[in-house]
Parts: C-alpha cells; sequence; structure tokens
C-alpha cells in the first residue's frame, strides 16, 4: 500500500485533514505527519481531532516564525493559504495586503521538503485580486517550485456539501512524476438542502458546540418580517426595525435560509447580522448546524470561545468535499479509472496568462 505522510500549513480546525485521512481508496491512504497554525484554539480543535495521539505534532506559532528545519520529511502538503486579502468580502487588497504574501511560506515548504503533490485552497476572488497579477504570481511560484499545477474552481453543492461555496483548489504534482490530475466530477442526485443538513438527522440535545445565541428582542421582531430566503433588504420591514445601513458588502445581513435550497456560503465573521438565520425559528444558526453546513461530523468537536468556533468553522474547507478532491488524487497516483471534467481555470505557462471558464 502507498501511504502519504501529509503536513499542513494554515492548518485551520481540520477540514482539509478530515477529508484526506478519511480518503478512500485500498491500494493507498493519506496519513497526518505535522501541521502548524497560529491560533490556540484552532491548534486545540486540530489536536483533539487529527491527531490526538501525536499532539506535539500540531506547531501553534505565525508561519513567519516556523523553524521548517524541525519539521519531518512528507510526501504530501496542504494549505489553505490566507484568503483575508483576496476575498470579495473584504477590502481585496490582494498582494499588497496584511495576509497576501504568507502563500511564499507554502513555496519555502515545497522547495524544502519537495513532496510529491500538493493541494491549496483559497477563495474565488484570488482571480481577480490585483487585477488578475496576485493568481499569475501565485501559480508561476508553485510552477517554479517544480510543479505541474492544476487549479480549478469547485462549487462545492455540486460535490454533495449543502452549501453555496465556490472555492479554487490548486492541485500540483511534482515535475518529475508523469501524472496528470483531473478534478473528480460533481456529485448528482444528493439532497443538499439546508433542511436536510440540519434536520437528517435531528441534532441530540447533548452534543458539543449547540449553543444557541441570545438574540435582542428587536432582531426577533425583525426576523418575524423576514422570510426564509429573505434578507434585510428585500423583505418588507417596518420603518422602526429596519436597518439604517448606506450601503453593504454583501447580501447576507440577516439572511434566513430556503429551507430547499443549499445554505448561502458560511463565513467566519459573525457581527452585522451575519450569522446566518434560522429558516423555521427566529434565531441565529449554532455552531453545531454551522459545522453541519460545512459536513462536520457531529463527533468533531471545536475549543475555544463561541466566537472563536464560528471562525473556525466559516474559515474551513467542508470536509466531504475534501475528502473527495482527496480521493482523486490518491487514484491519479494508482493509475484508476474515476469520472472526472477539464480544469476550468487554464494556466498558459508560455503567455503567463489564465482565464477562468465557469
Amino acid at each position: 500500500m502507498k501511504i502519504f505522510k501529509l503536513g499542513e500549513l494554515f492548518a485551520g480546525a481540520g477540514g482539509l485533514a478530515w477529508g484526506a485521512l478519511h480518503a478512500e481508496h485500498c491500494d493507498s491512504k493519506i496519513i497526518h505527519a505535522w501541521a502548524n497554525d497560529c491560533d490556540a484554539s484552532t491548534c486545540d480543535t486540530y489536536r483533539e481531532n487529527i491527531c490526538p495521539d501525536a499532539v506535539d505534532s500540531v506547531i501553534c506559532c505565525d508561519v513567519r516564525d516556523l523553524n521548517f528545519d524541525t519539521l519531518g520529511a512528507i510526501d504530501a502538503l496542504a494549505f489553505g493559504f490566507p484568503c483575508n486579502d483576496f476575498s470579495v468580502i473584504g477590502k481585496r487588497a490582494g498582494l499588497n495586503g496584511k495576509y497576501g504574501l504568507l502563500y511564499k511560506y507554502a513555496v519555502k515548504a515545497l522547495e524544502k521538503f519537495q513532496p510529491a503533490w500538493f493541494v491549496a485552497e483559497n477563495v474565488r476572488g484570488l482571480t481577480g485580486a490585483n487585477k488578475g497579477s496576485a493568481q499569475r504570481q501565485i501559480l508561476n511560484s508553485f510552477k517554479n517550485a517544480g510543479y505541474k499545477i492544476f487549479p480549478h474552481l469547485y462549487k462545492f453543492e455540486s460535490y454533495g456539501v449543502p452549501q453555496t461555496r465556490h472555492r479554487i483548489i490548486i492541485v500540483g504534482i511534482r515535475n518529475d512524476i508523469e501524472k496528470v490530475f483531473r478534478p473528480p466530477a460533481p456529485l448528482i442526485g444528493k439532497n443538499i438542502s439546508s433542511r436536510n443538513a440540519l434536520e437528517n438527522p435531528p441534532i441530540l440535545p447533548d452534543v458539543a458546540n449547540n449553543e444557541k445565541t441570545r438574540q435582542s428582542p428587536k432582531v426577533i421582531a425583525r426576523l418575524e418580517f423576514i422570510k426564509p430566503g429573505q434578507n434585510a433588504f428585500n423583505a418588507d420591514i417596518p420603518s422602526e426595525f429596519q436597518l439604517n445601513v448606506k450601503s453593504a458588502v454583501f447580501s447576507n445581513i440577516y439572511r434566513r435560509l430556503d429551507p430547499d435550497k443549499p445554505a448561502y456560503t458560511v463565513t467566519g465573521s459573525g457581527g452585522g447580522g451575519t450569522h446566518i438565520y434560522h429558516y423555521a425559528e427566529l434565531r441565529a444558526l449554532t455552531n453545531r448546524e454551522r459545522a453541519r453546513l460545512q459536513t462536520f461530523p457531529d463527533d468533531f468537536i471545536f475549543f475555544g470561545s463561541k466566537e472563536s468556533v464560528r471562525r473556525q468553522i466559516g474559515m474551513a474547507v467542508p470536509c466531504r468535499g475534501a475528502k473527495i478532491i482527496f480521493e482523486a488524487i490518491l487514484k491519479t497516483f494508482t493509475d484508476v479509472e474515476y469520472a472526472s471534467v477539464p480544469c476550468n481555470i487554464i494556466f498558459d505557462n508560455e503567455a503567463d496568462l489564465f482565464a477562468e471558464r465557469i
């Protein structure tokens, strides 16, 4: 059996890691080697759920302070490099922002360890950051580290995730390995409604991270006028409950779920009425309900304050979506056929151009 030892940077709570360790393929598997993240509560979550028998393998520090010489050899690398400066929700500072250049530490790891393959994740907004130059620079850096790259925009609701979540996943394979990755084909026939995610099976009363947020009387009164699927701006709300907001960055403020559709994107933020609101009850979702939308299993326990847990869940890669991608990688390396689609982000190495084909 072929075993790939996986290292992770910007590891987060463990959505990518859960998908990797649960990837099912009879001739190969992925095991945890080490991981790094800068947030203490997030690292506690990762240790408990991903590597409870190897807690010292999770190094909690800023990646800029990480001593790469202390890390063991790996066969694969995963990293969801910080998206703050590429997200359409933020200021989109791109490479000029506080977090924009942190991807270079992943490049450093690729150059040092030369793993057989890597998986990188970021938001869709990466394609337009710095007028396109951010993605060109990042993809070129991966290529110059010695890798063939296969970037693809995944619409995770097409892969059984009950949430409209679009993310760029870049798979890289070392140049000396004669393998070509193909993105797995979308699934057909999955019930991905938010109602099915939250009610089937019912969430047990004693499950962890399921505390309800206390809503003020004014918020409850406002929600009474917002129908499932609506937000605070397209509902017929009396003037005393309307929001005094001149402009909104995105449309998820006091937005209630439509029970018959996938949820809208679960984010790491929680202020300003962006908690995600229940379709049948006048309240925000609990963190456990948010975790359900991210396909974390109910026995996956998050550590930290309620706000920290909300951020950990929102910043994660959906577990079951990640699992499908890692299974495709394992099949690629063992020459097993699987249903696939062409990459919808084409990177032309000669012209140094990319085009998104959605």
